[in-house]
C-alpha cells in the first residue's frame, strides 16, 4: 500500500509547507516519511493525507470522540513549534502513535521519545501501529498523565495531544531547565497551542509562540468541565471563572429586545488573534454561543454559531459581527448590542475593537504566561488573569 501512499505522503507535505504549517527541513522530513496510513487503519488513503482532516480512532457511547489521529497541519504546526533536535528526550501526553513516530524521525537514534495515555485501547493500539511502522524503539506507556512519567525525565520536550484546562506540576518538574512544553490550553473558553519556555528561575513559563487549535478533551485527574451558564433554549454562555456571577433572567430578558447595531470604523481580520485580545482584556469577557434555530430566525448573527466573545455587564450583553467595507481592508468590526444599557455597551465594545486594530493587528501580539499557584499567590491577583487548580494564566499585549 505504501507504494500508493508516498505520492500523496509527498503532496500533502507540499500543501503544509504552503499553508505554513511546515516551515522547517527536519519536520518536512520527518512527515515526508512516516506512513501516516499505518497509523489510520481502515481509512481511505485521501482521507488520511488530506492536511486539514482528523481522524476520530474511538468514541464513547454517545458517539462523542474519545481519542483521535489529530489533522495532520496542526501536528506539523506543534512539532515546529516544539523544536525537537537529535538526542532530545521526548514526553508525548495523549497517544496514538502517529506523532510518536514523527518525534522519534525528529529526535533521532540518540534520542528517546516516551509517550502516554490514559486508556488501554490507546496504548494497546499505538504500541501495535509503531510496531507495524517500524518505530520500536518509541515506549508507550498507560499512566494518568496527571503524573507525568517520571522515570523517563528530564524531558527536553514536552508535547500535549489532548486538549489541557492546566498544566500539572508534574509536567514542570519533570521538564528539563531549558525544556519547553508544548500544550493546547484551555481557558476563556478558548484553545490555543502555546510553547511555552521557563521564565527565569522561579518555575514560570512563557510562550514563544502560540497558534489556534482545537483537540479532545483531557481525561482522568486533569480532566474539566467548563462552566456553561444557560440564558435561554439555544443561547449560553461559556466561562472558566466559576466565581462569576451573571443575572441570567436580565440576560434571557435582554436577549428578547431588539440589538442595537454599531460599527467601529476598525478592520476586521485575523479573527483568531482579534478573539483572543477581546476575551483577554476585559474580565467582562466572556464566550457567547448561539443555536441554529436563533440564528436561522434572525435572532442572532451568524457570528454566535460556533462562539463569539461576547462583553456582558449590566443586564446586557453585545457581542462581534462584520460587515463589507473596502475602506477597511475588505472587511469591518461591528457590535450588536442587548439590554437597557446597548449603547454603553457597545460603546466600550468598539473601543476595543478599535485598540485591537490599531495596536496589536499582528500574528504573535500576545504574551501568554503561565505562574504556578505558589509563585501566583506570592506575586497577588491580577484582575484578567485566569486562575486554574495549579496556576495562573496572563496574557499581555505589546
Amino acid at each position: 500500500m505504501d507504494d500508493a501512499a508516498a505520492p500523496l505522503r509527498a503532496a500533502m507535505v507540499r500543501e503544509l509547507r504552503d499553508l505554513d504549517g511546515i516551515t522547517s527541513e527536519p519536520v518536512a522530513a520527518a512527515v515526508g516519511t512516516v506512513p501516516r496510513h499505518l497509523f489510520a487503519i481502515g481509512e481511505p488513503l485521501e482521507k488520511v493525507y488530506a492536511p486539514d482532516t482528523p481522524l476520530v480512532i474511538k468514541r464513547n457511547d454517545d458517539g462523542l470522540a474519545l481519542s483521535s489521529l489529530s489533522a495532520a497541519h496542526i501536528q506539523a504546526v506543534m512539532l515546529e513549534q516544539a523544536g525537537v533536535e537529535p538526542g532530545m528526550r521526548v514526553l508525548e501526553v495523549g497517544s496514538g502513535g502517529y506523532n510518536a513516530a514523527l518525534l522519534a524521525e525528529l529526535a533521532g537514534a540518540s534520542g528517546e521519545v516516551t509517550t502516554v495515555d490514559i486508556d488501554p485501547d490507546i496504548v494497546a493500539r499505538a504500541r501495535t501501529c509503531l510496531d507495524e511502522a517500524g518505530y520500536e524503539r518509541v515506549r508507550v506507556v498507560r499512566a494518568d498523565a496527571e503524573h507525568g512519567v517520571p522515570d523517563g525525565a528530564p524531558y527536553d520536550r514536552i508535547i500535549v495531544t489532548a486538549g489541557a484546562f492546566d498544566i500539572p506540576p508534574a509536567w514542570l518538574d519533570q521538564l528539563a531547565g531549558r525544556g519547553r512544553i508544548v500544550v493546547p490550553l484551555r481557558w476563556r473558553g478558548v484553545t490555543r497551542s502555546i510553547a511555552f519556555d521557563r521564565d527565569g528561575d522561579g518555575g514560570a513559563l512563557a510562550s514563544s509562540s502560540y497558534r489556534l487549535c482545537g483537540f479532545v478533551p483531557m481525561q482522568g485527574i486533569g480532566a474539566h468541565r467548563e462552566l456553561v451558564v444557560p440564558i435561554e433554549d439555544g443561547l449560553f454562555l461559556r466561562v472558566d471563572d466559576r466565581s462569576r456571577h451573571f443575572d441570567t433572567g436580565a440576560l434571557a430578558a435582554a436577549a428578547r429586545t431588539r440589538p442595537l447595531e454599531a460599527w467601529s470604523g476598525a478592520a476586521y481580520d485575523l479573527p483568531d488573534e482579534l478573539e483572543l485580545f477581546l476575551l483577554t482584556s476585559t474580565p467582562r469577557a466572556a464566550m457567547l454561543h448561539a443555536g441554529r434555530e436563533l440564528i436561522d430566525q434572525g435572532r442572532f448573527d451568524a457570528s454566535a454559531g460556533r462562539g463569539v466573545p461576547a462583553l456582558v455587564r449590566d443586564g446586557g450583553f453585545a457581542y462581534r459581527i462584520r460587515r463589507v467595507n473596502e475602506a477597511t481592508g475588505g472587511f469591518e468590526s461591528g457590535v450588536l448590542a442587548h439590554g437597557p444599557q446597548a449603547e454603553t455597551i457597545a460603546e466600550e465594545y468598539c473601543d476595543l475593537l478599535r485598540r485591537w486594530a490599531t495596536g496589536f493587528r499582528r500574528r504573535g501580539a500576545a504574551r501568554i504566561r503561565y505562574i504556578p499557584a505558589a509563585l501566583a499567590a506570592a506575586g497577588g491577583a491580577q484582575d484578567l488573569a485566569s486562575v486554574k487548580p495549579h496556576g495562573t494564566v496572563t496574557v499581555s499585549w505589546a
